[in-house]
């Protein structure tokens, strides 16, 4: 699967295309005055991480500051994306064998910050559970003006849910012949289920806008 950050050589399309999700993740996040949104998909290998980075490149190019970070403790790709070291990172600050300023990696792009996950605990359940990452989240609101988290696939794992308290929503990603209609649908029960908001789809993987669409490779969707 291609991984691929914005940038000014990036194709319009794309970079509109993240610009337009931009916006209506804005216009839903102001509804409550908030700022932290969460990025999750149905299954692996279908690009939630690599929106979660292109969100949060996108957010940073308003002259705002934003916090990328990697909550997925299981199969962590932050850190490959923007190829950062991982040697310490959310888990350790949270186990508080690391403080935040110690592992936060500043300014990887101009406004953007990025914690990556760190070692991959045996425990990542309770760790996003605990009442040490709400502090966390907590003390980083006052410092940033979004926070972004990526998150595991909710197909696969419950923990995006447990975050659902600490963000507005999630942003859900859908890959072209790869996510069914089925998981589609299974998404939008277990959001419901957990009384977690859905802000919006992201789908990605799509042909060229001349053979398939005028959306380009990448489209938001409001829910």
């Amino acid at each position: 699967m291609r991984t691929e950050t914005i940038s000014d050589k990036s194709k319009f399309a794309i970079v509109e295309s993240y610009k337009a999700a931009r916006s209506n993740i804005m216009f839903s996040l102001s509804a409550d005055d908030d700022k932290i949104f969460a990025v999750t998909s149905y299954s692996k290998g279908e690009g939630k991480s690599t929106v979660s980075a292109n969100l949060a490149i996108s957010f940073s190019k308003m002259d705002k500051r934003v916090l990328l970070l990697d909550c997925d403790l299981r199969r962590p790709n932050i850190h490959n994306i923007f190829k950062v070291e991982n040697i310490a990172g959310l888990s350790n600050v949270i186990g508080k064998m690391v403080d935040f300023e110690d592992v936060v990696q500043r300014n990887v792009l101009p406004n953007l910050d990025i914690l990556p996950s760190g070692t991959i605990p045996p425990n990542p359940s309770e760790l996003l559970c605990s009442s040490r990452f709400v502090d966390l989240i907590k003390r980083l609101n006052d410092e940033y003006d979004y926070i972004i988290f990526d998150t595991p696939p909710i197909g696969v794992v419950a923990d995006a849910l447990l975050l659902k308290d600490l963000v507005a929503g999630f942003v859900v990603v859908l890959r072209e012949r790869s996510t069914t209609h089925g998981d589609v649908q299974n998404i939008i029960d277990s959001m419901k289920l957990a009384d977690a908001d859905i802000l919006g789809f992201v789908k990605v993987g799509c042909e060229s806008a001349k053979k398939r669409s005028r959306r380009g490779y990448y489209y938001y969707q409001y829910y």
